[in-house]
């Protein structure tokens, strides 16, 4: 009785995953606790120290959770990642559509139209980080006080009518999620989740490229 004990003891088990993979334990970030996001010194940092997991919050069926191939640690680690990134997509969204609604002037068309086409870039991250936060054991919250707690994008409340300023303030946005995405990647992989990792990869992508293309407009002197 006293061997079989032993091979099924599953903490001691992850444990020792946990602390014999040389990658995973190769960078250690101290935890850090923040009121709110923006108060982290970088996007990558703005959970940490945080359980943002709703799957962890106890009910009936999530005896059920398991988070596959990845340890508690690590699951912790890319979960904080998984629900910011997740809360700053939908602001983004919100974001771009209130300036949507908000432009006017002689740009109003193009950016009315432009920004439509942006969102449509950015809208499928938003289901597909919730599943993947799903897939690996956890669940995501996203009630309105938990998008304002967790995203890195804050949506205006005042109406913005002026083209620069919007697309000023779009860019400054778009650079920290770029960065935020770039860095999240590096986390994540060294939690040993490469497919998180490959997928903020191509979101970073996307990000630049939309952040490129709201920077050239800013060229135009006329832009206002």
């Amino acid at each position: 009785m006293t061997k079989k004990s032993k091979n099924t003891d599953l903490p001691e088990s992850n444990a020792k995953v946990s602390t014999g993979s040389a990658k995973a334990s190769k960078k250690k970030v101290a935890p850090i606790t923040v009121n709110d996001v923006s108060d982290a010194m970088t996007p990558a940092e703005a959970s940490v120290g945080k359980q943002t997991d709703a799957a962890h919050e106890g009910g009936e069926f999530n005896q059920l959770v398991n988070h596959h191939y990845l340890t508690e640690e690590q699951f912790g680690i890319v979960s904080e990642t998984l629900q910011r990134n997740l809360a700053t997509s939908i602001n983004l969204y919100l974001k771009f559509k209130k300036y949507h609604w908000d432009i006017r002037g002689r740009f109003f068309r193009d950016l009315h139209l432009a920004y439509d086409e942006f969102i449509d870039e950015i809208f499928p991250s938003i289901d597909e980080q919730a599943e993947r936060l799903v897939a690996l054991g956890g669940s995501p919250k996203n009630a309105p006080e938990d998008l304002a707690r967790y995203s890195v994008v804050k949506v205006p409340t005042e109406t913005v009518r002026d083209a620069r300023t919007q697309v000023a303030d779009l860019v400054s946005d778009l650079s920290r999620v770029g960065k935020g995405y770039r860095d999240d990647s590096g986390t994540v992989d060294d939690a040993e989740d490469h497919a998180t990792a490959d997928m903020y990869n191509g979101y970073a992508g996307t990000i630049d490229k939309i952040r490129w293309m709201l920077q050239a407009m800013m060229d135009d002197e006329q832009l206002n």
